[in-house]
């Protein structure tokens, strides 16, 4: 717990509750399994069930159901996970970062660009 002081009023209030990520033999950072490298760091919430994994292997084995991508009409959904910072950040935003956390800077892994086409439809 911490105290929020807002406007001179001091209330008990409970952190903000971080996303939870699910996969195989994850880390604090969101790597898992598949994935271990000092670069991935991200997690990705599906379309399908709103959950984020760590990746789309890690949904296969451990959802009852397929991913479904998000259409492009959807990118500006908060559905991108930093494993360094924690911060969600939208997919057009992930997208556009260069590779790295537009909020902690944290480099991410250039190449999950290959693999945008099984959470992101591709571009009309």
């Amino acid at each position: 717990m911490h105290i929020n002081s807002t406007v001179g009023i001091s209330c008990l209030c409970m952190p903000p509750s971080l996303p939870e990520v699910h996969g195989i033999d994850l880390d604090a950072q969101t790597r898992c399994a598949h994935y271990r490298t000092a670069l991935d760091i991200v997690a990705i919430k599906m379309k399908c069930c709103g959950v984020y994994y760590a990746c789309k292997e890690c949904h296969e084995a451990l959802a009852d159901h397929p991913i479904e991508v998000w259409p492009q009409s959807e990118w500006t959904e908060k559905a991108v996970l930093c494993g360094a910072c924690r911060s969600e950040i939208s997919i057009e935003r992930y997208m556009a970062s260069g590779h790295k956390c537009p909020v902690c800077a944290a480099a991410f892994n250039p190449g999950c660009r290959n693999h945008y086409e099984f959470y992101f439809a591709r571009p009309a």
